[in-house]
């Protein structure tokens, strides 16, 4: 629900907040996790705004007269929490970093306020499993279209959100670069596969969301509740290497040509911060069929999709040395994925399988309609026939080393403040 904590003229006594091209603006507010490397303190749970970041304490939440909602606040880790007590602590923080309660509040917090530059910013939660959905029908069907054009979808995907389990112990935070993997490749179906590095490395555009509050092992969550199972979203960057996938996904689809890094962004912004940039549910097709009872809900129908414009540029090693700007690949819309976050949630635990706190889930690749919009450089290329121009006079088909993918995500809406997710970076360096 939107309330006074999404107010557009908001404004905050941390200066930086307010300026019109920040992504982290008090409506805002996005959690994290870091160490401030100008002192010896150990890590802190804390919320983003402006170019700062307020480290949330026993001490400064019991000043504030609200509960320090994560455990024991010396371990610095983001446990299980209902979506309720995170709509009460950011109502609280809201209300106490309004400018109009500069005196009442500045003293109590200032000294937990850390400059974001000066910090290292670690994982937001402790990560135990990460599941990859393949949510986008317009990614799906081109993909498909490649490789079985008369029948681009298979048979389930319009009845059942396809997803597979990643590998949580290989996921970097924005920054860190990615080496090129090693994989079998069997490009030459004349000749057995032979052992190198990959050839087309790939990215994929992505929005993750953490679990925020489990469930037990055997009980289900109804589509009804989805939401509150959520604490927030993060950009992803699905690492794909093309030519070992190709070889390895049969029968049981993806395996190494995705499990040698996944990147994020380090800041999850809450489902509530997201209130006011809510749409309604992908609009199916007549002759599709609707969701099943258990993925079938009203208010998730009218109001489980979400607005969030997805970015992603390129700048590669020649760029950087020319000055170059990075160069936008593409820009998509999570308004076009065909299942919600909600039912990807609930299809999950469906079965009984138990969600934990710092779980991850990703989307898939997020593309649209046109070209323009395609979240991968696969379908950008179309497999690599269609190269992409660049304006340092070189061409991509798939990624080379030195390249640096940078993705941005940001919600716009007339009367409300626009806010960000931040970047998702990641800089390819070469193959041992």
């Amino acid at each position: 629900m939107i309330n006074e904590t999404h107010d557009a003229n908001l404004k905050s006594w941390v200066e930086s907040a307010n300026d019109p091209n920040t992504d982290f603006p008090i409506q805002n507010l996005p959690f994290c996790r870091a160490i401030d490397e100008s002192g010896s303190e150990g890590p802190f749970v804390g919320v983003v705004i402006g170019d700062k970041i307020l480290e949330l304490t026993d001490e400064n939440c019991a000043a504030i007269d609200v509960v320090y909602p994560f455990g024991d606040s010396d371990d610095a880790v983001i446990r299980d929490c209902s979506s309720k007590t995170l709509s009460d602590l950011r109502r609280t923080l809201s209300n106490a970093l309004r400018a109009e309660n500069e005196g009442t509040f500045r003293e109590i917090l200032a000294f937990d306020l850390h400059d974001r530059a000066e910090c290292q910013i670690l994982h937001p939660f402790l990560i135990g499993d990460y599941t990859d959905f393949y949510c986008s029908i317009y990614h799906a069907t081109n993909v498909g279209s490649m490789f079985r054009p008369d029948n681009p979808l298979m048979p389930n995907y319009k009845y059942i959100p396809i997803g597979y389990h990643g590998r949580a112990s290989s996921i970097v935070l924005s920054g860190e670069d990615v080496k090129r993997p090693h994989g079998q490749n069997r490009s030459d179906a004349e000749k057995p596969p032979i052992f190198v590095p990959s050839r087309n490395l790939d990215y994929e555009m992505e929005l993750g969301f953490f679990v925020g509050q489990g469930n037990e092992l055997g009980q289900p969550i109804p589509i009804s509740a989805a939401e509150a199972h959520i604490f927030g979203v993060c950009l992803v960057n699905d690492w794909s290497a093309r030519d070992i996938q190709g070889w390895e996904y049969q029968p049981l689809g993806p395996f190494l040509a995705k499990n040698f890094a996944t990147t994020i962004s380090p800041f999850v912004v809450t489902m509530e911060a997201l209130a006011p940039f809510r749409t309604n549910a992908f609009e199916r097709a007549a002759a599709d069929p609707q969701p099943l009872d258990y993925l079938a809900d009203e208010n998730n129908k009218k109001f489980g999709g979400l607005d969030i414009n997805l970015e992603v540029y390129i700048q590669t090693e020649k760029m950087r040395d020319a000055n170059i700007d990075p160069f936008c690949l593409s820009r998509s819309n999570t308004k076009d994925l065909y299942w919600t976050i909600g039912q990807m949630l609930t299809h999950h635990a469906s079965n009984g399988c138990n969600l934990q706190a710092g779980d991850l889930l990703a989307t898939g690749t997020v593309s649209g309609k046109e070209k323009s919009e395609r979240g991968c450089l696969l379908e950008l290329t179309w497999r690599g026939k269609d190269p992409i121009d660049l304006p340092s006079g070189e061409q991509r088909r798939f990624l080379e080393d030195g390249d640096e993918i940078i993705m941005k995500g940001f919600c716009e809406r007339e009367g409300f403040r626009r806010i960000g997710l931040g970047e998702c970076r990641g800089r390819i360096t070469p193959a041992d």
